[in-house]
């Protein structure tokens, strides 16, 4: 296998050298150090042991039979794929309606207005569990699939707003004023001409939507009862009251569902640069 070796400019000296070389292996380190504690969790999963401990003593899938057995994992999966999806439409909705609107008119106060509607992002998210258990539990929307789907939409809604916002400032507005000159209405025009250029970061944006609804845990914290729990929460829950190696295998599958959402945004991003 051929070696392909870094070709530095002609006035590069030793230090810029070693500078380049200082660079990537820092990289290196950071990036191993995100990414073997979450390596390390996978062979816990398939571990014969009752405790998550190194050096493994056997090898066994007892806890992934567990996870699909047990009523309470079951539950809290059910749960998470009811919320998330839902919550992941309505974010995707009012995020690229937002977005098209901002995108189109320019107004005073513009700067304002996007950054109230960004504010979920950057928000301290126990702020945000505290405040909207505050507001909703008046309107009895505490312990209620309602107000968890709507507060988990209001998380996600930014990503799609700056998603959609970033593609379409390579959008050629010209094409809209063509279909409308055609006489096609305002919302045909949107399904027709719009919205298929937009498309992957409208997808980009939902994608990022339903990962933060699948595993967000501090505001189901607050405003989550015993029938809404989600797997996030059912995974704090057995953490702090009895650890077992079903957490691990959860997380192992876990790692895989956003890895994979990670690889299809990535595929879209590629797929809209060329």
């Amino acid at each position: 296998m051929m070696r392909v070796l870094p070709v530095f400019p002609a006035y590069a000296t030793a230090l810029d050298k070693l500078g380049w070389w200082a660079l990537r292996v820092a990289c290196v380190a950071v990036l191993a150090f995100l990414l073997v504690p979450i390596a390390v969790i996978v062979p816990l999963s398939f571990s014969d042991s009752s405790f998550l401990v190194y050096p493994i003593p056997g090898w066994s899938l007892k806890w992934y039979e567990n996870l699909f057995t047990s009523g309470d994992w079951i539950r809290a999966a059910r749960n998470s794929f009811i919320v998330a999806p839902m919550a992941t439409v309505i974010a995707t909705v009012l995020g690229t309606m937002a977005a098209v609107g901002l995108a189109r008119t320019d107004f005073p106060y513009k700067g304002a207005l996007m950054s109230v509607l960004i504010a979920p992002m950057v928000v301290p998210i126990v702020v945000v569990g505290v405040a909207t258990y505050l507001f909703f539990a008046p309107l009895g929307l505490v312990d209620s699939y309602a107000g968890l789907i709507v507060v988990h939409a209001a998380l996600g809604a930014p990503f799609v707003l700056t998603t959609v916002l970033a593609t379409l400032q390579g959008f050629n507005h010209n094409l809209v004023r063509a279909s409308l000159s055609l006489g096609a209405g305002p919302l045909r025009t949107f399904f027709r001409v719009t919205l298929p250029v937009i498309a992957p970061g409208v997808i980009s944006g939902a994608l990022f939507a339903f990962a933060t609804s699948f595993d967000e845990v501090v505001v189901t914290l607050f405003l989550a009862g015993p029938e809404q729990v989600t797997l996030p929460r059912q995974m704090f829950t057995g953490i702090r009251e009895n650890i077992t190696p079903t957490i691990a295998a959860v997380a192992t599958l876990l790692i895989i569902f956003t890895t994979s959402l990670l690889l299809v945004l990535e595929w879209l991003r590629g797929r809209r640069a060329r």
